[in-house]
This record gives structure tokens, sequence and C-alpha cells, in this order.
């Protein structure tokens, strides 16, 4: 292996907004995660509801003065 162009693996802790803690190693130090396997749908097999809502709230209201400003463009 060349030397100096490897990354530096360090011990590392995950932590999920749900509380669970999990140790490995990664180039990066501390790791902060929404969601994980002990907490996912997917893998609990639970619904569970993820704030979408102001997401999509701030995604129409973008293409809403998008619209507004393409309505005075062609009042002109």
């Amino acid at each position: 292996m060349k030397k100096k162009i490897h990354p530096k693996y360090f011990d590392t802790t995950i932590t999920c907004a749900c509380g669970n803690v999990i140790h490995t190693r990664s180039t990066a130090k501390d790791i902060r995660v929404e969601i994980c396997s002990a907490c996912h749908p997917f893998f609990t097999g639970k619904q569970k509801l993820v704030d979408t809502a102001g997401r999509v709230e701030k995604f129409k209201k973008k293409y809403e003065r998008i619209e507004k400003q393409k309505e005075n463009k062609k009042g002109n």
C-alpha cells in the first residue's frame, strides 16, 4: 500500500434521534442521524410519520411565488 494516501479511521459513535447508539469505525469521528435501523419503518415493520409537512408547504410557497412572477411578466 502507498503511504499517506489512505484516510485515517477512527472509533466512531453514531447517534440516532431515537436515542439508539451504534459504535463502529469510520473516517468521520461522531455522526448524528435522524433515522436508524432500530426506528426505520422498513426494518421495524411499523408505520412512523416523518415530518414532511414543512417541506411540502415550503415547496408550494416557492412555486406559488414563481407563478405570480410569471403572471406579472405576461401582464406587462
